[in-house]
């Protein structure tokens, strides 16, 4: 059915809307200016430009804070349904794209992001020289649907109907100090000495005690007297001698000056799966890259890296 359109009644351009949703969403100019790749004073003017375009207040300070207005929260209905439409014209187009050049945006911890992408990143130049590979080093789930990433590597499995997810390996972790450390307070001989001893956390610490706790090792908030909510961090802290551990054996072989504390104990085991938009994986660059990283931490998986 042809619809007809009254053009002279869209006088609002799309830059405008991205920023008044990404203003509503992070609830300031200058979140919104972050997560836009723009400056805080643009987005303000784009805001304005489009209450002026639209004769409407959309936004009202109370102290500090940015709220929006009865009229901008209704129309942040259409306009979320505006950006659901536009997100799925990226993802059509980008699912046609047979050439192997363009950005491929991978999202992994920080610690994979520093230590093992790199090795297959070398294996991809190699492979197609022309693709651009932005890595997004972040602990938290970045959305897929949204494009915030292409592919991402992830330890649970994604539940989003829209995606393809693979199990690429199961990886093992265990606990590890440096020797230093080990030396100043005794080698534990089981859970309940270990759990006597200095932690360092990274990531969501009640999380990670109630996993240990549950592995048999009594650890409470007092053992996390340090940590970060980088990987990276908390991982340089104990190669400093500043605590205990639970690390991937494959980083920790990338790591000097680290020894496993009870190493006769079984392993922590986690899957790791690589993530994609189901439109995204028929673009010909991110189907090679998705495969490159598959192939990549199965042979880590099967003892081969």
């Amino acid at each position: 059915m042809h619809i007809c359109m009254n053009w002279q009644a869209i006088n609002f351009d799309w830059n405008q809307v991205r920023s008044f949703l990404a203003t509503a969403d992070k609830g300031s100019f200058s979140a919104a200016a972050r997560v836009l790749g723009q400056t805080q004073p643009t987005v303000g003017r784009q805001i304005a430009a489009l209450e002026q375009a639209l004769g409407v207040r959309l936004f009202e300070r109370v102290g500090k804070s940015l709220n929006l207005t009865t009229t901008g929260s209704e129309l942040l209905v259409h306009v979320r349904d505006m950006a659901e439409v536009a997100n799925r014209i990226s993802l059509t187009a980008t699912s046609k794209s047979q050439t192997i050049e363009g950005q491929v945006r991978i999202t992994a911890s920080d610690v994979m992001s520093a230590y093992q992408l790199p090795t297959v990143l070398k294996q991809i130049r190699l492979v197609a020289p022309r693709l651009e590979i932005d890595v997004v080093a972040a602990n938290d789930i970045r959305d897929i649907q949204r494009r915030e990433a292409d592919i991402a590597i992830r330890h649970v499995r994604p539940s989003q109907p829209d995606l393809i997810a693979k199990l690429v390996a199961e990886m093992r972790a265990h606990f590890y100090a440096t020797p230093s450390y080990l030396d100043q307070v005794g080698r534990p001989k089981d859970e309940r000495e270990l759990a006597k001893l200095d932690f360092i956390g990274f990531g969501d610490i009640p999380t990670m005690i109630n996993y240990l706790n549950s592995a048999g090792i009594p650890v409470t908030t007092q053992n996390f007297r340090m940590g970060s909510k980088s990987g990276i961090v908390a991982w340089e802290m104990v190669r400093q001698g500043l605590g205990i551990c639970v690390m991937s054996e494959d980083i920790a072989m990338l790591t000097s000056g680290v020894e496993r504390v009870l190493p006769e104990r079984e392993p922590f085991k986690f899957p790791v799966w690589l993530a994609t938009h189901s439109e995204l994986h028929t673009a010909r660059r991110i189907r090679l890259v998705f495969d490159l990283l598959a192939d990549h931490l199965s042979y880590q998986k099967s003892g081969e890296i």
